[in-house]
């Protein structure tokens, strides 16, 4: 599988996205990345980066809660 070289936009929106469906939606966290991953065409460990990426440098929405 070829990997996708996303752009900082793109990370941040599949963050948003992710990070959505937990709290405002309330899906359990393995789901959520499940149904990210897919909608966005990525792996579950690339969205795992950038969860981890997202959550390192407070990327919307976390940073809104602060």
């Amino acid at each position: 599988m070829q990997v996708k070289r996303l752009t900082v936009k793109q990370k941040k929106e599949i963050f948003k996205a992710l990070v959505e469906l937990q709290d405002l939606q309330q899906v359990t966290v393995v789901d959520s990345i499940k149904r990210v991953a897919e909608q966005f065409g990525i792996t579950e460990k690339e969205l795992r980066k950038i969860q981890d990426e997202g959550i390192e440098r407070e990327w919307p929405p976390l940073e809104q809660a602060v």
